[in-house]
């Protein structure tokens, strides 16, 4: 099974005049980072919430709101007249500047983030366990869209490795076509310009072998065959987070295929292996969205 990193979640629960909402979105990371946004009375219990999001989720750009709303006055709550004076002044100067009429401010102002907090900033065991449980059915959701749009990277990923796999089929049948031409082309430049007479047959043979020798991709193909075939058994272990995995075996891949395009000296391999580079640069930004 494989895992985007990409996600989105989303839980919310009301009991009586109170309502926890949890969001949490996100994308690619090479490790795991999280812009964590809490009401204030959820401050003393931002430790947990980033161990609950690293533990289930792992790795990623995180974004997490954890909003605790009270609808009613069941609990005290306190004015914040500062914070209210400072923003009556930035919307009054630029509601006179854009000549916007400016009815009904206190209601805005008391909607405004933090002017009216609760007076406890603390919360009950009770309360507390019911928003790490909200957080986790957030994370769970979250965790379904990952899945989701992993089985769609799986198949383009399986798609890539499968189209190497076939452009190094076809290398390998032109192989040697290629030994043949470099025989040849040997051969005619020997007798052009030392002439066919004077050309010592049994040296000329184990010169073209040693020759023959340093062009061979024989064994760059059957590396190249064995890390895409260990590309797919990766895809098919149970494991959830091997994005790293994959792209370090994805850099082995590359390291075979630059190997038998500079070894190969065959216009007809050079194109097979400029497809196979198209492929894995395709898989490499695939990837990096693996969890």
């Amino acid at each position: 099974m494989l895992k985007s990193m990409t996600g989105f979640g989303r839980a919310e629960v009301t009991r009586g005049e109170t309502t926890i909402v949890a969001e949490i979105k996100s994308l690619n990371g090479k490790q795991f980072e999280v812009n964590l946004k809490l009401s204030p009375l959820l401050k003393p219990y931002e430790f947990d919430i980033r161990n609950i999001l690293q533990q289930e989720l792992q790795r990623g750009t995180l974004d997490a709101t954890i909003n605790i709303k009270q609808n009613g006055a069941t609990r005290p709550v306190v004015i914040n007249t500062e914070l209210a004076r400072y923003y009556y002044e930035a919307i009054s100067g630029m509601a006179r500047d854009l000549a916007i009429p400016q009815e009904d401010m206190l209601n805005v102002l008391m909607k405004l983030p933090e002017v009216v907090s609760p007076a406890s900033e603390q919360i009950s065991e009770n309360e507390w366990n019911e928003v790490a449980a909200i957080v986790r059915k957030a994370v769970a959701e979250m965790d379904a869209h990952r899945v989701d749009e992993g089985q769609m990277l799986e198949k383009d990923l399986l798609l890539r490795i499968d189209n190497i796999l076939l452009y190094t089929e076809k290398v390998r049948e032109l192989d040697p076509l290629r030994k043949d031409k470099v025989r040849t082309r040997l051969e005619t430049l020997l007798a052009e310009y030392v002439g066919k007479e004077n050309v010592d047959g049994n040296r000329m043979e184990q010169e073209l072998i040693f020759y023959l020798e340093k062009l061979d991709i024989s064994e760059e193909l059957v590396r190249l065959q064995n890390h895409c075939r260990y590309f797919k058994d990766i895809l098919g272990e149970a494991e959830s987070a091997k994005g790293k995995k994959l792209g370090f075996v994805l850099q082995e891949i590359g390291r075979e295929i630059n190997t038998t395009g500079s070894k190969a000296n065959d216009a007809g391999i050079q194109q097979w292996v400029v497809m196979m580079k198209d492929e894995l640069e395709k898989a490499k930004e695939q990837v990096l969205n693996v969890l």
